[in-house]
């Protein structure tokens, strides 16, 4: 495929039309939204995967990414450059989030899916100068190549489709990615479960045997185990802005709860990590579960 720099999605006299191409991990289709010019909506095999705004980077779509942009607004003093790690890229939503809201940051984006990462390259091009380096890798292989104690804030979002990879559930990955962050750095997951919630605990108890701080952040629906859906994990040595973020999350149009301390050792109870030769992909989720907010 040859690049072609700047260009936006396909165009049909002035009007935006979907964009669709096989990659390497499925279909992939960008699909306008045409209620709010300059925005797509990136889906693999069906499912929603990214929405990103080409002409306001700071306005984030997606329920969950919102609360993972309130880990990165709370993350640092407002404005100051951070290094970034994000595992998943997708449509480099929250990169160039960061990049509007934090510019001098450095960030290093890993994506498995190199066809995937062509297209969106093609399609929806960065902006020049934003600091953000992207490559085709595993995650697990990226972090054993990243140096200990080199990124300020860690993003998990990866997705073989509608299911977080086995190799990315276990603890030692918990551990691969706790040795990458500096001293007071934050690492974030996007994950999914429903009731019982047998593979979100295994996520809590392997980050609780790593990170000396865990909060959780879910709309109360999910919590309670009425659907199946996103939740955001959140560690780190350092203590948490916790109540900043149950500020945040709160205010937010689909308002999320922020569970921590001794109502999230509540909710991990008895849960066990996951050992590498037991790994399974994260549960399927039913047809519907996801929407745009």
């Amino acid at each position: 495929m040859t690049p072609v720099t700047g260009r936006a999605a396909s165009e049909t006299a002035g009007e935006p039309t979907p964009v669709t191409r096989a990659v390497d991990l499925g279909t992939a289709r960008l699909l306008p939204d045409l209620d709010r010019e300059g925005a797509w909506l990136l889906t693999v095999d069906d499912a929603p995967q990214s929405y990103v705004d080409l002409a306001d980077p700071r306005h984030l779509e997606f329920e969950y990414l919102r609360r993972i942009g309130h880990v990165l607004d709370a993350a640092a003093p407002a404005g100051r450059p951070l290094d970034l790690l994000h595992l998943g890229g997708g449509a480099l939503t929250l990169p160039r989030y960061a990049a509007a809201t934090r510019p001098g940051s450095r960030q290093r984006v890993v994506e498995a899916d190199g066809a995937l990462a062509a297209l969106v390259a093609d399609r929806l091009a960065l902006p020049p100068g934003g600091g953000i380096a992207v490559e085709v890798a595993d995650a697990r292989a990226a972090l054993a190549d990243t140096r200990p104690a080199s990124v300020d804030v860690l993003v998990s979002d990866v997705f073989g489709g509608s299911r977080i990879p086995a190799h990315l559930t276990t603890l030692g990955y918990a551990r691969a990615c706790a040795r990458v962050l500096r001293p007071g750095g934050v690492y974030a997951a996007n994950l999914a479960d429903a009731r019982p919630f047998a593979f979100l605990r295994s996520q809590l108890a392997a980050c609780a045997a790593v990170f000396g701080e865990l909060c959780l952040i879910a709309e109360p629906g999910v919590l309670r185990g009425r659907r199946f859906g996103n939740a955001v994990l959140v560690a780190s040595h350092a203590p948490l802005p916790a109540a900043e973020l149950a500020r945040r999350a709160a205010a937010d149009p689909f308002p999320a709860r922020t569970v921590h301390g001794l109502a999230l050792r509540d909710f991990t109870g008895d849960a066990a990590p996951v050992a590498e030769g037991a790994a399974v992909p994260s549960p399927r989720p039913p047809d519907g579960a996801f929407r745009v907010g």
